[in-house]
Parts: structure tokens; sequence; C-alpha cells
């Protein structure tokens, strides 16, 4: 039961309050699929410049992460600097450079369209559209999105949320795509375009689930220390579809715990920069934290 994800991979420059990378490795399909690996087979569609460092490449290999999908193209690779503040849940872009990601357009090997889990990261909705016609038949398709796409592709956007089973979305994304300050609301109106769930990334707040009849809430892990949460949302549906995919299964109670992994999986990367933390974690080290979740939102008391 395959699991495949398209997005983008990249160069990123950072700076936080407790320091700063150049040209780490980076890119939603990046940190999608180290994280999703860690529970399942991952296969990744991409595309990278000539001077991608093939350090890289191999390391993503060495997980068992598929690159049949994988382009190298002629030109730089995708880039982006950016700074954050004492708010982490807030991102200063310096620069973006686009480079070989803005004449991307997937194609997905004949193996993979057979697959039966499609995450499509935050790419250009119109994208996200074309490779939708490209797959098959898959059990579960989820995506991400972005404000930029909110406001410059809503359209295509649109469309593509009313292809899919599971959309996720951080707290504002959803209020700007509604246009509404409340998320049981702006719930409301997404699922009514078809999705079976949206999943609310909250950053430091949690994680939301909402389905057609029922609602869950999740705190985020409580971290002792915050270095870069560059990352952390894709990581986060990372650990969602890849908890997925292994259960095998799309009910409200497996939904649920694929929350909490992602949860799990995301309070780890911003634990360092790049993907450093994500490649040292161990399953012994992801059961504490669940066994720690179930600690955390355990309650006991009389009915009034």
């Amino acid at each position: 039961m395959s699991l495949v994800v398209v997005g983008s991979m990249a160069l990123d420059s950072i700076e936080t309050p407790s320091g700063k990378v150049e040209e780490a490795l980076g890119g939603s399909a990046t940190y999608f699929s180290v994280a999703a690996n860690l529970y399942h087979e991952v296969n990744l569609v991409g595309v990278v410049g000539e001077d991608f460092p093939q350090e890289h490449i191999d390391f993503l290999r060495s997980r068992g992460i598929g690159l049949a999908g994988l382009e190298r193209a002629s030109g730089r690779t995708f880039r982006w600097v950016g700074r954050y503040a004492y708010d982490l849940n807030m991102a200063e872009t310096l620069q973006t450079q686009l480079n070989v990601f803005a004449t991307f357009h997937p194609q997905l090997p004949p193996e993979y369209r057979n697959c039966d889990y499609v995450f499509l990261a935050n790419i250009d909705p119109e994208l996200q559209l074309e490779v939708l016609r490209q797959v098959r038949s898959p059990k579960l398709v989820a995506l991400d999105s972005m404000n930029y796409w909110i406001r410059h592709k809503r359209d295509a956007l649109t469309e593509a949320l009313s292809a899919v089973d599971i959309v996720l979305m951080n707290q504002a994304e959803v209020r700007q795509y509604v246009g509404t300050l409340s998320l049981v609301r702006a719930a409301r109106e997404i699922l009514a375009l078809g999705p079976q769930a949206l999943v609310v990334k909250r950053g430091e707040y949690g994680a939301s689930l909402f389905t057609p009849g029922d609602c869950f809430f999740s705190p985020a892990y409580p971290c002792e220390e915050v270095r870069d949460p560059t990352g952390a949302g894709d990581s986060f549906a990372g650990g969602f579809m890849g908890y997925l995919a292994r259960a095998g299964e799309l009910t409200e109670g497996a939904m649920r715990c694929a929350v909490v992994h992602g949860s799990i999986i995301a309070s780890f990367t911003v634990e360092d920069f790049s993907l450093n933390r994500l490649k040292e974690i161990t399953w012994e080290e992801i059961e504490g934290r669940y066994q720690d979740f179930r600690r955390f939102t355990r309650f006991e008391g009389k009915d009034v």
C-alpha cells in the first residue's frame, strides 16, 4: 500500500534566536517523506537543480524513500531564506528563489499511479489537479495549501479541495479561505465542498480535526527547546499520513491517533535545524511521546 508525496525540495537558509544555517536541506516533500517514512514506505515526486548536493539524495535513498519520481533539471534548486524572531509562529521571508521549481510539472512514474495514498503538499493547486488526473483509484488523497494560493488561485484551489478526502491547513489559512474568525464555521464550509475531514494546524497550540459529525482537539507536545519551526507543518502531515497508511483505515479513531502522531513528529522537527532531529529519532522516542500525550490529555472527574 504505497504512499506518494508531491511537493517541493529546497535549500533553506534560516535564522532563529537559536542560531542559523545556510542552504540546509528543506522543502515540503522532503520533510513530509522523512517523517512519513518512520511509519510507512514513501515515494517522492519533486524536482531539484544541477546544484542539489548528492549527499541529500543519498540520505533520502538510505532511508528507503522511493526517488523514481525525482527529476534533476537544468538550473538551480529552489531556495528559501527566512528569519524568525521570538514569535516562532511567524516566519519573515527574506528571499524566495523558485528556480527549477517555477517550471515544475509533476510526472508520476507508471508504478506510482496505482498508489493507495497520495499527499499533495503545498504547491500550485493547478499542479495538484494535474497529479490527481494521473492517479487511478487511490484509497485516500490529502492536500495542504497556503495563503498565496488562497489569494491568487482560489478557483483552482476550490476545485482541488472538492476532489480530495482530507484537507490540512493552518488556522490562519482556514479562516482566510472562508472569510470568518470562527474555525467551526470555516470547517463546516470546507467540509461541505466534499472532503471527509479537515485538519487545522495550530502551531504551538496543537491541531484540530473536524469531520461532518464530530471534532477533536489535540495539544502540541510541550518541547523544552525549540530551535527551528521550519518544516513542522510538513512533518506533521508526514506523521499524520504515515500513521493512516500504516493503520490502513480511515475511521474517526484512526484519524484522531494520526493527529497525535503528526504532533509528535512535528515536536521532534522543531528541536533542531533542518531535518537534523528527524534523522536520529527512534521508534522508542515516538512511543514515549505518544504515552506522554495519553497522560497529558487524560482527565477524570464526577459528572456535574
